[in-house]
């Protein structure tokens, strides 16, 4: 396909300014979509997650903690972010990352990494306010789990930081913007932990 289709230097620029990808990877995604943007966003973003998952098993030694304190001082958070060597950890993107996760977390205020993190006295608390609701009030039976599964998959995609979507691109989730930087970086990168601070409450 990519010996078919015209693939100009604004149209890569355009998806590289999207993406944050390569100029290689983003001429072959358009390549490989006959030109098709859109089509070529989520070609890169898959081939993204594709490296990432090659590379989550590798060791992460290195990386950065971070700290931000958001306007007027009411709200901290502290990030881990690791990645496999000093290099990439000192790299301006991934410390900018960083910081724009951090400030995500202020923002957002996730009670876990992940659903896998979330106690379950916590889903199950959420499982008995869900099937208790109004709006369960005369579903039939054989259905009410079902809605109850979809509500607590709602509350694993807005109270899980890497399920939740990035506060500066909601068209991916955390999760998704840190495979892009693992594909970018060559390494494997990891967010493993976080704090969030608000005046007056405890720290998570």
């Amino acid at each position: 396909m990519a010996d078919q289709v015209a693939i100009s230097a604004a149209d890569v620029g355009k998806l590289r300014a999207a993406t944050g990808a390569g100029l290689m990877d983003c001429k072959k995604a358009l390549g490989e979509t006959g030109g098709d943007f859109d089509k070529a966003v989520d070609w890169l973003r898959k081939r993204g997650k594709q490296i990432a998952e090659k590379k989550s098993e590798r060791e992460t030694k290195a990386g950065t903690i971070i700290s931000y304190i958001h306007p007027p001082g009411r709200i901290g958070v502290l990030l881990e972010l690791k990645c496999e060597t000093d290099f990439v950890a000192r790299n301006e993107e991934f410390q900018q990352i960083g910081k724009d996760l951090a400030m995500h977390i202020a923002a957002t205020n996730p009670i876990a990494l992940g659903r896998e993190q979330v106690s379950a006295d916590v889903v199950a608390r959420e499982r008995e306010v869900y099937a208790q609701s109004d709006k369960l009030k005369g579903k039939p039976e054989n259905m009410v789990g079902k809605i109850v599964d979809g509500m607590l998959e709602t509350f694993f995609r807005e109270r899980c930081l890497l399920e939740q979507p990035f506060v500066k691109d909601p068209t991916r989730t955390v999760k998704e913007v840190i495979q892009a930087l693992s594909g970018k970086t060559g390494e494997n990168v990891q967010v493993t932990r976080f704090t969030r601070y608000e005046l007056g409450e405890s720290a998570r």
